[in-house]
């Protein structure tokens, strides 16, 4: 099947968003592995990329579906979705991703890309409202107008609250969900290990971070290829139901187009996890520096708690279908490792300022995705 050139673009996008988000986040799995001299950096981020890319086929053949993808892709009511919103969340979400990178701040590209999508679909919204508005009321001036067309997209679901609630709200959650999980596994495993030899002990746990780093990386696989997904899944809904009005999508209810999709077009999924696993060798080694020594000072004990307590997040979160930042919750287990030594071991300031991007990342997404949305349409 041959795709229009706008459906063509914004896959490849979404790709390169996803490569991004490799190098991005995906330090993420790596920071404590490497600050605790388990692996290089290079051998290091071949282990993250493998195991996300393993995520792609637990994900299709032993949980049998893509529930984060699903969410992703109805995070926007379908009546406010096209192409061009599409594409000008991607470029939104690309643009804050690789700026907040060059800094070395270790923001959320889920978020990112979240923000992205709703801000570009709410702008749509906003210019249709504000066109029917000046077509309807020719007489009323641009302020007039501009307050009606508001009023008008509040009343008209343009978000899906039900998908975006909980993903606000584990922009909280989540970090602290780890770090409580942090905080229990750290305090058994001193307890269990309270009478080994130090230095054996050591070893031991270093071994032990192969482990704990490769749940991670798989539950980051797991996350945050399907949210590129999820967006790709979106598009092509589209295209098959307001393009091509294909009679057996538009047969198929709503809420079970992406679950057709997913079996009809393997590919994406496929190449969603591949991206990311070779955006994970790229690297991403201001942010390993962040996570991996400025939060907290992390021994191989302690990488094994925060690695195995983000994991069982990720996994918890994945269950439930609820899109989370990989960044923040590896950042609330490492900040729970930290504090079972003592309150000053974690360095507040920095958390502080990562708290801040946590915060600001989907504001600022959907700001900048509106504006590209206003620019791509003037263009077209």
């Amino acid at each position: 099947m041959e795709f229009p050139i706008l459906l063509t673009v914004i896959i490849a996008l979404a790709l390169i968003f996803d490569y991004i988000n490799g190098f991005h986040d995906a330090a993420n799995s790596i920071a404590t592995i490497v600050s605790t001299k388990v692996l290089t950096p290079f051998q290091a981020v071949l282990w993250a990329a493998l195991w996300n890319f393993a995520a792609f086929f637990i994900a299709a053949y032993i949980i049998g579906e893509f529930k984060i993808g699903n969410t992703i892709a109805k995070t926007v009511n379908e009546n406010f979705i096209t192409l061009e919103v599409i594409l000008s969340g991607l470029v939104a979400a690309i643009a804050w991703n690789l700026l907040t990178w060059w800094f070395g701040i270790p923001s959320s590209s889920s978020h990112t890309l979240i923000g992205g999508f709703l801000g570009a679909a709410l702008m749509h919204a906003f210019m249709m409202d504000y066109h029917d508005v000046a077509a309807a009321q020719p007489g009323l001036g641009f302020i007039e107008t501009f307050k009606e067309a508001f009023h008008q997209v509040t009343t008209q679901s343009v978000v899906k609250f039900d998908k975006v609630i909980p993903i606000f709200l584990f922009i909280f959650m989540a970090p602290v969900i780890g770090m409580v999980i942090s905080i229990i596994i750290t305090l058994i495993i001193v307890h269990l290990y309270k009478k080994s030899n130090p230095h054996k002990a050591d070893q031991s746990f270093k071994r032990l971070q192969l482990a704990s780093s490769a749940l991670f990386s798989l539950g980051h696989g797991l996350n945050d290829a399907q949210k590129v997904m999820g967006i790709i899944g979106a598009a092509l809904i589209y295209y098959h139901v307001e393009i091509l009005h294909d009679p057996v999508y538009l047969n198929i209810p709503s809420a079970g187009r992406f679950d057709y999709f997913a079996q009809h077009y393997l590919w994406v999924p496929l190449v969603s996890f591949l991206a990311i696993g070779l955006g994970t060798m790229s690297g991403g080694w201001k942010i390993i520096k962040t996570m991996g020594t400025k939060i907290t000072k992390v021994t191989p004990l302690e990488g094994v708690s925060a690695e195995t307590a983000g994991a069982i997040t990720l996994f918890i979160t994945d269950h439930f279908g609820i899109p989370v930042s990989t960044t923040h919750t590896i950042t609330g287990s490492i900040i729970g490792v930290g504090l079972t030594k003592r309150v000053s071991a974690v360095r507040w300031g920095i958390t502080v300022s990562l708290l801040w991007a946590w915060v600001l990342t989907i504001p600022i997404s959907a700001i900048v995705a509106g504006v590209t949305y206003l620019l791509v349409t003037l263009f077209s």
